[in-house]
């Protein structure tokens, strides 16, 4: 089940529960999953901020912070997306908001599923799955 909510900022107009949840089930299917209980909260720059600094002990801007609580093939857990950071993210690489918001969300799907992107390899196999998910589109 897809759960969402907003902290800190409007809600999202585009935002349709149904589409992401469909699209979502289809991507941890893909990858030999069964979907859980994943929340997505979109929030502002300074709310993820709070969160990394006070969970993670960074001290640093992110556009998602992922709380993983996935047992065995099924997906669940807490993606935390911050708008204003997918806001400038997709100016400074020239694509559309959309496309860049639906990218940091399968980040974080990818991240359940069990995907890294910490050392140079892992990356780019990560920024591989998200071209081959953001295609199921």
């Amino acid at each position: 089940m897809l759960d969402f909510s907003f902290e800190d900022i409007k809600p999202i107009d585009e935002f349709s529960v149904e589409f992401y949840e469909s699209w979502l089930s289809k991507v941890t299917v893909i990858e030999k999953k069964e979907m859980g209980d994943i929340t997505l909260i979109f929030c502002s720059d300074e709310y993820l901020l709070k969160i990394n600094q006070e969970y993670l002990d960074h001290d640093y801007y992110t556009d998602i912070i992922t709380f993983d609580y996935s047992e065995d093939n099924v997906v669940s857990g807490d993606l935390f997306i911050s708008v204003d950071r997918v806001a400038e993210n997709a100016q400074i690489n020239k694509v559309d908001f959309m496309n860049e918001f639906n990218r940091v969300i399968v980040h974080g799907v990818l991240h359940l599923c069990g995907y890294k992107d910490k050392s140079e390899e892992d990356e780019k196999l990560m920024r591989s799955k998200e071209n081959e998910m953001l295609q199921v589109l």
